[in-house]
């Protein structure tokens, strides 16, 4: 069985100073909009990164789980982790042995789906998704959360790929552990650093030491042209570190 990085999602206050950022900075473009958020009280933008997502939620009603979240976290920021496996029956099992609660689920002809309850995980919403039909496991195959022409919008200018989450936990090796039970994988050090090792990209598990309470705090972006990336991010003053911008709450590593 395989797991990939599939999707990002993070969580603004108001989506279009964000959507218009992440536009601007990292020449990326919307290739869909669900209406299907709106039953959750939110709205979104999704923008393709590579053969990954990168989507943008943001409430548009009172008492949204999405509001509650920015609260709890203390303003805009990382939301959810959103893998994509090959089959998803045992994946579901798993989840039920371990006695892991599930915020959210869908079951349905061509796409099933489960969002796992943060607080039996820890670290972060962590998702587990199967995409079902022909094609539906190629790397750029069909993906429904970006609607039925995802890739029509793809640009590969100065972005190409989503590398690595990264999810800041009160106690990593804690956190890491349990999310490699669910996963089913082993862990591995990476410069002391608990990391789980997906089919395409790597999620690793810091201290939250940024004032910052637990979540999604940072994504590593491939990158065709960094230099280009940072000159639109300092002049929109995001700049926070060597090859390091700061979009939507998140830290945005450039390799």
């Amino acid at each position: 069985m395989w797991l990939r990085l599939r999707q990002i999602a993070l969580v603004a206050e108001v989506l279009a100073p964000v959507e218009a950022e992440l536009i601007d900075v990292l020449g990326i473009k919307v290739c869909y909009r669900d209406p299907g958020v709106g039953h959750f009280g939110l709205e979104n933008a999704l923008f393709p990164i590579g053969n990954q997502l990168l989507e943008v939620v943001a409430p548009i009603e009172e008492n949204t789980a999405g509001g509650r979240y920015l609260t709890r976290r203390g303003g805009d920021g990382g939301y959810m982790v959103i893998t994509q496996c090959d089959d998803h029956a045992p994946r579901r099992a798993r989840v039920e042995e371990l006695g892991i609660r599930i915020v959210g689920q869908f079951a349905g002809d061509e796409f099933r789906n489960m969002q796992l309850h943060p607080k039996d995980t820890g670290g972060s919403f962590f998702e587990i998704d199967e995409q079902i039909g022909p094609e539906a496991h190629d790397p750029d195959g069909p993906w429904e959360p970006a609607g039925k022409n995802w890739q029509a919008a793809r640009s590969l200018e100065r972005v190409t790929g989503i590398a690595a989450a990264e999810v800041q936990c009160s106690d990593p090796m804690k956190t890491a552990n349990r999310w490699a039970e669910i996963a089913q994988l082993n862990l591995h050090d990476e410069g002391g650093t608990p990391t789980l090792i997906l089919d395409n990209a790597s999620v690793r598990f810091v201290p939250s030491n940024d004032g910052r309470p637990e979540g999604l705090g940072g994504i590593d972006v491939a990158t065709s042209d960094k230099a280009t990336i940072l000159a639109v991010a300092e002049a929109r003053g995001v700049v926070t570190g060597v090859d390091q911008v700061y979009l939507c709450g998140m830290r945005v590593n450039l390799l």
